[in-house]
């Protein structure tokens, strides 16, 4: 039997981001999912909302059916 997951290439925060300290965040994901470490990829507030930062995710936990991502944001571009 596999193990369901899906792979994310930006992040999707629907204001559930909690920040840890600085620019650094973290956030919890219902499920598995995949995502790219150590490169710059798009924040957004919802899936159809604008590109509203750039991050970089430094850890990524799976852990009873959540994934939970540690992220640093590198550069904000609305406060919306």
């Amino acid at each position: 039997m596999g193990m369901p997951f899906e792979l994310n290439t930006l992040i999707v925060t629907k204001g559930n981001e909690v920040r840890q300290q600085g620019n650094q965040f973290t956030l919890k994901k219902d499920g598995y999912r995949l995502y790219p470490i150590d490169i710059p990829i798009e924040v957004r507030h919802t899936i159809e909302s604008d590109y509203r930062a750039t991050a970089k995710i430094q850890k990524v936990e799976w852990e009873n059916n959540q994934t939970i991502i540690t992220y640093q944001l590198l550069a904000l571009h609305s406060s919306n």
